[in-house]
């Protein structure tokens, strides 16, 4: 099986938080999508499991955060292009989304925005250019 990444995300309203993801680039597995959950592929890898609150508590007894509160996430997507980290932060913004809840980046070598869904989870966006990467970039 190859490796892959499910990201969970506690949600208040499903369908909403569907269509914001499918607005932004993400496409709908109907296969593991029902009235409780739905998984939301960004790739082949990379899933994001929107699941809503009374199904979330079923996996564990902490309490689900305010993500518009605080905090214990950054999620970061890789882009092809500026152009591209431009056009999903605006696809966000149309669909109901906050742009830039973290500081823009723009570092010569990699350029990064970011964006919060309706629940408030960050999503950071950043093109890098391999070519130009300082030998110690660090984070």
């Amino acid at each position: 099986m190859t490796k892959m990444i499910f990201v969970n995300l506690p949600v208040t309203d499903l369908p909403a938080s569907m269509r914001f993801y499918e607005a932004v680039g993400f496409t709908n597995n109907p296969q593991f999508t029902n009235d409780q959950a739905a998984a939301m592929m960004w790739s082949d890898t990379i899933v994001a499991m929107l699941l809503r609150h009374d199904f979330w508590k079923t996996f564990t007894d902490k309490q689900i955060p305010d993500a518009h509160q605080s905090a214990q996430v950054l999620l970061a997507l890789s882009q092809d292009s500026k152009e591209d980290v431009e056009d999903i932060v605006a696809k966000a913004v149309a669909a109901g989304g906050k742009a830039d809840p973290t500081p823009k980046q723009d570092l010569g070598f990699m350029y990064g925005r970011s964006f919060e869904d309706p629940d408030g989870h960050i999503w950071e966006n950043a093109y890098m250019n391999m070519a130009e990467v300082p030998e110690h970039a660090g984070a």
